[in-house]
């Protein structure tokens, strides 16, 4: 290995230092404020709820801190040990080209999934299961990691074939058709993953006829909100958290509520959750976010063009300059300026929250969002005392506290 492939497995091991610094700060402070419930929350959330909340926040960030150095030394183990011997097994049974490219990228991410398992397993049969959140049974989980696998390589292998076969027709400008290709499968893929591949995983059902559907209906109505139909998802099936949801383009817009909401949640609560995810619609955030993610491939697919054409990246870590090879160096140096990355994002998507809010609060008022905030903070167990350097990395949305606060102060 080169000076600049050691370079880059020290930028591995520094951000998942980063990383636990970070989760330690979070569970210091949870921990910190676990026997005082927040002012503004004191009159709704018990102390009991509010000390469990932190047990169960501190207890998840111990564990991500083990998946993020383990995580950390599975990448570094890939690039300096495991990489070159695994390329040579395929190659024993593979002539060069792209099946051999493509059978090795495959053969890591199957390695790569079977090496994540043990904290697949410890999340849902131990963490999730200790506080009541795990309804999975290790058959769904065993058919659920089946169908992923399945699903996966069904969908990457014929898209890896197709780029791997760009590189060699199209020598200097494969990047730019696969790029068009990949935005073209992603945007439909808001489509076909409602329509066809969530539905392996979960049974959607028409919303019942009633109060509860008719007023949603009038507020769809009152947005200006076309949707394919409501749908309640069978989420308890596997957990016992609460969401809600719109996915979809034009016609195919669906609104999917989990049965977990509807059962613990006021239709005054349920009616703001769907005016913020409404907000989101109004505000063209989805839109957003997929001009977001249309910039990052570029410059991804920018630097795999790089990568592809550069016979020096695949030395930097004494690896044969095979595109298939390329593509999964690249994919594990790539996590450090991920993780920089990962507070810009976070702000972005924290910000779009606050308009969803403020859109919520004009439509059905403050107190229905707040009210259901504080549900959705004590069914799922979410602290609200965070770390706030913690949240500024990893919050998509932000604290409960501070979008409570907003929400009053808005008048």
């Amino acid at each position: 290995m080169s000076a600049m492939g050691v370079v880059i497995c020290l930028a591995i091991a520094l951000s998942a230092a980063l990383g636990v610094y970070l989760r330690k700060r979070q569970t210091d402070n949870v921990a910190a404020n676990r026997e005082a419930v927040p002012v503004d929350f004191a009159r709704d959330v018990p102390l009991d709820e509010h000390r469990r909340a932190a047990d169960y926040t501190i207890a998840r960030t111990r564990l991500a801190m083990g998946e993020t150095l383990y995580e950390a030394a599975v990448s570094i183990l890939w690039l300096a040990v495991w990489m070159a011997p695994l390329y040579a097994l395929v190659s024993q049974f593979l002539a060069p080209g792209l099946t051999r490219s493509v059978v090795f990228v495959l053969a890591v991410a199957g390695f790569g999934h079977l090496l994540e398992l043990p904290f697949s397993l410890t999340n849902a049969f131990w963490l999730e299961e200790r506080f009541g959140f795990n309804r999975l049974t290790l058959k769904t989980f065993i058919l659920d990691e089946a169908k992923e696998a399945l699903l996966g390589a069904a969908i990457g292998t014929p898209l890896l074939y197709g780029m791997f076969w760009l590189l060699g027709a199209l020598p200097d400008t494969w990047w730019l058709v696969a790029y068009v290709a990949f935005m073209s499968l992603t945007v439909a893929m808001t489509v076909i993953y409602p329509t066809f591949i969530a539905p392996l995983f979960n049974k959607f059902t028409p919303m019942e006829e009633g109060t509860l559907k008719a007023r949603m209906e009038a507020l769809l109505a009152k947005c200006g909100f076309e949707s394919n139909g409501l749908y309640v998802m069978d989420a308890s099936k596997r957990s016992a958290h609460g969401n809600a949801y719109f996915t979809g383009f034009g016609k195919a817009k669906r609104i999917v509520f989990f049965d977990t909401l509807l059962e613990k949640h006021s239709v005054d609560e349920i009616e703001s959750i769907l005016a913020h995810e409404l907000g989101h619609f109004k505000f063209g955030h989805v839109r957003g976010m997929i001009l977001q993610a249309a910039i990052l491939a570029f410059v991804g697919f920018a630097v795999l063009y790089w990568a592809f054409g550069n016979e020096t990246f695949a030395g930097w870590f004494g690896l044969p300059n095979d595109p298939g090879v390329v593509i999964v160096a690249l994919l594990l140096a790539k996590e450090p300026l991920s993780h920089l990355l990962r507070p810009l994002l976070a702000w972005r998507s924290r910000k779009n929250e606050f308009e969803a809010d403020d859109f919520a609060r004009q439509i059905v008022g403050k107190e229905p969002m707040i009210s259901a905030l504080t549900r959705l903070t004590r069914d799922n167990l979410s602290t609200l005392t965070p770390d706030p350097l913690y949240a500024t990395f990893y919050f998509s949305h932000p604290p409960v506290p501070v979008r409570v606060a907003q929400l009053r102060a808005a008048g």
